[in-house]
């Protein structure tokens, strides 16, 4: 069993033998060794004390956290030899003894109890706790000094009282107040009041020699050091806080003050009603509460005082703060009704209390922002607080009627009784909206003509994707020729014209398309039309695009190509995606001639793709040898026979396979390689007909060629050079344009046929009768021949004359004008024996000859070509 069981067990039954005389041992030795199993008990929980106050020290090195527990220790050390010299003196001198220890043992621990942890940490609050203990305990010897009777308490035994009643009641006031450390002080005051009464006990033994009365006194006198050994172990779990919610300690709600009135009053009322008289120690010990009372009203005024000022100068402080605060805080009930603003409100927003004060917060907010900020509030009247407050952003009226951009967070204090609101920090965001705003306009505007630019025609376009079931149209838009008149006329006049096709865009546009400049001349329009609505848009914008652009001194004319894409939510393209389509699209409407728009399509995709691939592989084709002719012999009509041949270019590719010339010619022509091509068209198929001159003298060739390649400056020239260089006759040459490619280049046209005809070289219009103005402007052009569709043959009737075939008055009119003309493109004998009817000297087509190569060309010049 542990010593500090079996040494109390020990002591008590021998104290108990040696006052009755059990087991025949004697009363005084018995005694003596009973104080002694007294003495070692305590003597080892004042080790255990003095332990624990050194190893304090020890973590500490100092010596003010290690006090109590060491006067805990030397308090038992003088209660157990106060016990022992009891036991051990005779009568006459214990009583002195007893009240000498009682005493001392007091004083020593109310020391130990006021310098624990947690305990008393100032002067003031340990004066404090002395007067409450003063006032408690006088009251106590008061009613212990009246309840015997008449009988009179010796002086000692009064001071004694007196003293180890106030040191009782401090004891007891310190240890329920303390707020850290409860437990450990709970249970070092409970062992120190335990071995004060014990103590008690053994004077009141030494007075009336009750051995009943000793023999429990001394028990309570070693078991009170043990509870205060176990409490100083408890202090070294570190502080232990009272749980949230309860009062700051046991005591700080009740009037400690009353309780000495009310034990004094108690006491006199029961000593008068048992029909006894006071005294002049009853009426002194009586009156000796009052200074008591006084000094602690004393105090409580000056700490009311102090935390007065305290009080008024947090509140100064608070209020200088709130004051100067860039926030507007906001003090909200549950129905949302403003109780409180702070004193920035004038300052920042204008706003009187008489203003908010007992209005609705949401009467404050923009009607559009209105519900979200209520149904915010609401989430935090409905949800337990959160670690984060919730940010809410809205546009609230100040004091002169203006609408501010806000921001507030929302804190529910509703926990805090104190407060018991809802909590809103308003700040003014009005700058930093502002700056946003034109840092949005910076990146999302272009500079030149204020439309939006691609970056927000593709955030717009992600954001309408993103809607479940939406339809619109992306609209591509290039101004043609802007870097050209950019070149010639000036960057100013260049983006006049694009500051003014952006006013135009607008005024053909709803609210609900977004237009936009993508860079250079090309332009945006989103529509939230369908496919087909969108089609007449873009079909009205070239209407209102290419009208003229009248300019400070100069009008200008623009051609323009649009490209349309369907944009809807289903589908899975990427918005990259649907913007290269519409400029695929874009492009298509380019190459087929200006002012179109184009439908993307997945045909349409594949004619792109194979233009690229053709323009990737056209470059370096002289080179590769990939190029090559073919002829198609010109038959004289009325005997078959060969009166000449039309060179006809074909490329050979491995990949492409065989191109022709729709397809190449284009391309060529558009990144410019087509004067080249040409010249080695015109060379090769010379060079053949060299070839073929010893047996063929009067064999012509027709080699065609377009107006970018007549419009070269000394193309004339090249190709006198090269007639030169082969030995051909000019007149057995014949340069022919098609019909629809005239009006492009309409002067430099009629300059180089006319310098070609000066040459010797004759001129021809291919497709004679496709253009629009055919007639009008024959006349001006120097040309000898006319090459006249088979399908304008086959026509029956002219609705302008009288219903004579159209192609008698065309041989009519070249008859008249010194033309001769050419049937091309005879499929069927019905056109051969119509061109025949007609007086046509020539003509050329698959029923008469297909192209073939200058081998196959040989052979069929020596048969004449009869008509099944």
């Amino acid at each position: 069993m542990p010593t500090s069981i079996v040494l109390p067990a020990a002591g008590a039954l021998l104290l108990t033998a040696g006052l009755t005389g059990l087991f025949g041992v004697p009363g005084l030795p018995a005694q003596a060794a009973a104080g002694g199993a007294i003495v070692l008990v305590t003597a080892q929980a004042a080790g255990a004390l003095i332990r624990r106050a050194l190893q304090i020290h020890a973590a500490t090195r100092t010596f003010g956290p290690c006090r109590g527990a060491g006067l805990l220790g030397m308090g038992a050390v003088t209660a157990g030899c106060t016990v022992l010299g009891v036991l051990l003196t005779p009568p006459g001198v214990r009583e002195h003894l007893a009240m000498g220890g009682l005493v001392a043992s007091a004083l020593v621990y109310l020391s130990g109890i006021i310098l624990m942890p947690g305990a008393a940490t100032t002067v003031p609050a340990r004066l404090r706790r002395g007067i409450d203990g003063a006032g408690v305990g006088t009251s106590l010897a008061f009613a212990a000094y009246l309840i015997p009777g008449d009988e009179p308490m010796p002086p000692a035994a009064l001071a004694a009282t007196l003293l180890a009643a106030a040191a009782l009641s401090v004891i007891v006031i310190t240890a329920l107040r303390v707020t850290t450390y409860r437990p450990a002080a709970w249970l070092c005051g409970t062992g120190a009041v335990a071995a004060i009464l014990g103590l008690g006990g053994i004077v009141h033994y030494a007075y009336e020699g009750n051995p009943y009365v000793l023999l429990g006194s001394t028990l309570v006198v070693a078991a009170g050091p043990l509870v205060a050994a176990a409490g100083a172990r408890r202090s070294a779990q570190g502080p232990t806080p009272p749980p949230a919610g309860t009062p700051e300690s046991v005591l700080s709600g009740y009037p400690v003050l009353a309780v000495p009135m009310l034990i004094a009053l108690g006491s006199a009322v029961y000593h008068l009603l048992a029909g006894h008289t006071f005294d002049t120690r009853a009426v002194l010990l009586g009156l000796s509460i009052i200074p008591c009372v006084v000094l602690r009203e004393i105090l409580a005024v000056v700490d009311i005082r102090r935390y007065s000022r305290r009080l008024a100068a947090q509140e100064a402080q608070f209020r200088s703060l709130v004051s100067g605060a860039n926030d507007l805080t906001l003090m909200l009930g549950t129905d949302l009704v403003v109780r409180w603003q702070s004193p920035a409100a004038a300052r920042l927003f204008g706003l009187s209390d008489a203003e908010v004060v007992g209005h609705s917060f949401a009467a404050l907010l923009h009607p559009d922002d209105r519900s979200d900020v209520v149904s915010a509030l609401h989430e935090v009247l409905e949800e337990p607080p959160g670690d984060r407050p919730p940010l809410v952003t809205a546009r609230l009226r100040d004091g002169y009627g203006a609408w501010r951009d806000t921001e507030s967070t929302i804190s529910d204090q509703r926990g805090v009784p104190e407060v018991n609101a809802l909590v809103v920090h308003v700040r003014d965001v009005g700058d930093r909206v502002a700056l946003q705003r034109q840092l949005h306009e910076v990146a999302y505007t272009d500079q030149i003509t204020g439309l939006p630019n691609r970056r927000e025609i593709m955030r717009t376009l992600a954001a309408q994707r993103a809607v479940p079931g939406h339809t619109g149209a992306l609209l591509v838009i290039e101004l043609l020729g802007i870097a050209d008149i950019s070149d010639q006329r000036g960057r100013e006049t260049a983006d006049a014209l694009l500051v003014e096709a952006g006013r135009r865009l607008r005024t053909l546009l709803t609210p609900d398309d977004l237009p936009g400049r993508l860079g250079g001349g090309e332009f945006a329009v989103l529509t939230v039309q369908g496919p087909v609505l969108a089609y007449a848009l873009g079909t009205r914008l070239l209407t209102v695009l290419t009208a003229p652009y009248q300019l400070p001194g100069t009008i200008v004319d623009l051609h323009v190509s649009i490209g349309l894409a369907e944009v809807g939510s289903s589908s899975s393209s990427s918005i990259d995606e649907v913007l290269n389509r519409a400029d695929l699209a874009r492009r298509r409407a380019r190459q087929q001639g200006p002012d179109r728009i184009e439908w993307y399509d997945s045909y349409l995709e594949e004619q792109l793709v194979r233009r690229m691939d053709v323009e990737r592989e056209i470059v370096g084709v002289i080179e590769r040898r990939e190029l090559d002719l073919v002829y198609q012999p010109i038959l004289s009509l009325p005997d078959r026979t060969t009166a000449g041949v039309e060179a006809l270019l074909r490329w050979r590719n491995p990949a492409l396979g065989t191109v022709h010339p729709g397809e190449l010619l284009p391309v060529a022509e558009d990144i410019g390689v087509l004067p080249e091509i040409g010249t080695w068209v015109l060379s090769t198929a010379l060079r053949q007909l060299a070839d073929w001159t010893p047996g063929y003298p009067a064999l012509t060739l027709t080699v065609n060629v377009s107006p970018r390649e007549l419009a070269v400056p000394d193309f004339v020239h090249r190709v006198a050079a090269m007639l030169n260089a082969h030995g051909i006759a000019p007149e057995r040459l014949c340069m022919e344009v098609a019909e629809d490619r005239i009006p492009d280049d309409m002067p430099s046209v009629v300059t180089q046929f006319a310098k070609l005809r000066a040459l010797g070289v004759r001129t021809a219009i291919d497709d004679f009768g496709a253009g629009q103005a055919s007639l009008a402007q024959l006349r001006r052009m120097p040309v000898d021949m006319l090459k006249v569709d088979g399908e304008l043959i086959s026509r029956p009737v002219d609705p302008e004359s009288g219903g004579q075939p159209l192609i008698d008055v065309i041989v009519g009119l070249g008859r008249r004008l010194g033309l001769e003309i050419v049937a091309e493109r005879l499929e069927t004998t019905e056109q051969v024996r119509e061109a025949v009817r007609a007086g046509l000297a020539r003509g050329q087509g698959f029923r008469l000859s297909r192209p073939a190569p200058a081998e196959r060309v040989e052979a069929f010049l020596t048969e004449p070509t009869t008509l099944s």
